[in-house]
């Protein structure tokens, strides 16, 4: 499902569903906030959340991050994704988190209340803000006196393409695309 989500959508092919086998196995997964949507006993969507952290100087703030959230093709556009997203959160911020950080699209997460890192001081590990950097305070104040750069787990970047390739075997086949829109590298 998460491979249908987004095969060809940023890039020709994916690596999301890999993401999603070495996310599960990684010590930052936290398992008690993902979840699945199922319709009919088949897999239509997933939100996946891991541990990340804010770090400015000595100072170390724990914050969620989540990714992918996927949703099957044929059902996308059907509110699965914010249902998973709403669900989720309302977990995350009954489990005591404060604050939701991601990359995402920017034109979905506003949506759900997401602005943009620099409203809140945080940047990148190397000092970027961008549109699809977003974040959320689940609590009144939650990132309050937080600033610093934002570090996710290293499982969302360490994804060798030989790698995801290798995985990508146990799939059926799909054809990598150049498509209109994906970005550039």
């Amino acid at each position: 499902m998460t491979k249908k989500a987004f095969w060809n959508l940023h890039v020709p092919g994916c690596s999301e569903h890999y993401l999603v086998h070495k996310l599960r196995r990684d010590a930052a997964y936290l398992p008690l906030l993902s979840r699945v949507a199922e319709s009919n006993g088949q897999v239509v969507g997933a939100i996946y959340y891991a541990r990340a952290f804010v770090q400015n100087g000595d100072e170390r703030t724990e914050v969620l991050t989540f990714g992918p959230l996927a949703v099957e093709p044929s059902f996308q556009k059907q509110g699965v994704g914010s249902q998973l997203l709403e669900t989720t959160m309302d977990l995350a911020r009954q489990a005591g988190w404060k604050a939701i950080l991601i990359y995402g699209e920017p034109e979905y997460y506003p949506k759900h209340g997401f602005i943009t890192c620099d409203h809140f001081g945080i940047t990148t590990p190397d000092g970027k803000n961008f549109p699809a950097f977003q974040g959320i305070e689940l609590v009144s104040d939650g990132l309050k006196g937080i600033s610093g750069q934002f570090h996710e787990p290293d499982v969302y970047s360490h994804l060798p393409q030989w790698e995801v390739d290798q995985y990508d075997r146990l799939f059926p086949y799909l054809e990598k695309r150049k498509l209109p829109g994906q970005w550039t590298t």
